[in-house]
């Protein structure tokens, strides 16, 4: 199976962004069975693990995290989908009449990535990743 991480074009990362953490943690630990750990690097970010995985599969952060200024997107999962060469991806965006809603952004030890908008409206989330897998 293809790394997702290393693979042009595959899902990687999937995130839920919401008002209370606490509460989405509850709930998709009742649901799903997930597990959760808090991230060394940011206390306000939660690792998501699922049984029989050795990685954290997912995020979660409060809204009051979000890179942009408008507070009140609604609580959401995103998700991030694995390119080479982010800021090329980000001009194509552009030039095919798509919006940057977050331009390329560093992530230490992970890599960068950058928020899009489609023509249509959809968000999704890029990620350029550099790290040791």
């Amino acid at each position: 199976m293809a790394n997702p991480f290393e693979t042009q074009g595959m899902f990687s990362w999937f995130e839920l962004v919401c008002d209370d953490t606490q509460a989405a943690k509850e709930f998709y630990g009742e649901v799903i069975g997930w597990e959760f750990e808090q991230d060394s690097n940011n206390p306000d970010y939660t690792l998501i693990k699922t049984e029989g995985c050795e990685h954290p599969i997912a995020g979660i952060f409060p809204k009051s995290g979000l890179m942009v200024e408008d507070k009140n997107i609604p609580s959401h999962w995103g998700c991030y989908v694995t390119v080479t060469d982010i800021e090329k991806k980000v001009e194509k965006v552009k030039g095919l009449g798509g919006n940057v809603i977050v331009p390329p952004t560093a992530i230490p030890k992970i890599g960068k990535f950058a928020v899009i908008q489609d023509p249509q409206g959809a968000v999704l989330s890029l990620m350029e990743y550099d790290m040791e897998m």
